[in-house]
């Protein structure tokens, strides 16, 4: 596959300074002005200004120039204006309004590799003494990003803008509501979910096991109890582990871990998910506000805070 992850996500919101805040408490390294870096991609995050929050921008990586190259024709032929400059190529997807920029940026690579967490199981000791998590007293910090999700008005332009145009593969369908779609060997990278009005429901951040899910979202609730909304539990289109808060601007983060890979694509068959079979397989039940943002009715009429 010519395109192999997320290279970041811009996210525009009209309280800059909390936000800012927020993203350093999650675990993100500020380096300044809004650019937040993950343990082993770099900059993976801007937070700027905008009158309401949305996806202002993402960044989708690619191998080499010839990519660049397939991407710009595929997006002429969706009649999509671009910006292309030989080491990267942009437009804007035409429902949401996002700038999606395809650039050239070398592979993510975890060095020195992460060790297997050893797990005891039933007539299984892979581990002695005291679970070694005990041990883990520094701050739990995100190796990358992960995946984005965003609503659209119109899924089935939104899907064909990723798929036709940019590369994306499909790896499973929630009915006809949304699609999980990749660029990279992970499950997923973006979800476009058919919504009432374009806004970005959540990003999703990678660390190494369930327990820096749990320590993550401990360390955040302790203090903020009002930045919970869903978790701990397990997607079933993915398998990652997962737990979701709430920025101040009303986006929702993720720690997850261990999602299922896409090797080879022949190797993997699109499932068509049902109900809430495409959100969870264990876990307590997803709160109405996951599924419907509580500022919906605001985004839709425009009656979000313009102030920070």
């Amino acid at each position: 596959m010519a395109l192999h992850g997320l290279g970041k996500v811009t996210i525009g919101v009209p309280n800059v300074d909390d936000t800012i805040a927020y993203y350093n408490d999650f675990g993100l390294e500020h380096r300044g002005h809004g650019l937040f870096a993950t343990r082993n991609g770099g900059e993976q995050l801007e937070i700027v200004h905008a009158p309401t929050r949305r996806l202002v921008e993402l960044a989708v990586a690619a191998d080499d120039t010839d990519d660049i190259a397939a991407i710009a024709r595929r997006l002429r032929g969706l009649g999509s204006p671009v910006d292309e400059d030989g080491t990267s190529v942009s437009a804007v997807e035409p429902i949401t309004g996002t700038i999606v920029r395809v650039v050239v940026r070398p592979r993510i690579v975890i060095a020195p590799e992460v060790s297997p967490t050893p797990y005891n199981g039933p007539g299984r000791i892979d581990r002695w003494g005291r679970a070694p998590f005990l041990s883990r007293t520094e701050p739990v910090r995100p190796r990358k990003l992960g995946h984005a999700v965003i609503g659209s008005t119109d899924l089935e332009t939104t899907m064909k803008f990723f798929t036709d145009g940019l590369g994306f593969k499909v790896s499973d369908y929630m009915g006809d509501k949304a699609a999980f779609l990749r660029c990279s060997v992970e499950h997923h990278n973006v979800l476009v979910m058919a919504a009432p009005v374009n806004f970005m429901h959540h990003t999703s951040w990678q660390v190494d096991d369930i327990d820096e899910v749990g320590r993550g979202a401990h360390a955040m609730l302790e203090g903020n109890p009002e930045r919970h909304i869903w978790g701990l539990g397990r997607h079933y289109a993915g398998a990652n582990f997962f737990w979701y808060l709430k920025d101040p601007a009303g986006n929702f983060s993720e720690y997850y871990s261990d999602m299922d890979t896409v090797p080879e694509d022949e190797l993997w068959s699109p499932e068509v998910l049902h109900g809430l079979q495409g959100l969870y397989a264990w876990g307590p039940p997803p709160p109405p506000s996951f599924l419907e943002p509580d500022d919906l009715a605001a985004l839709m009429t425009g009656a979000h805070s313009t102030t920070g």
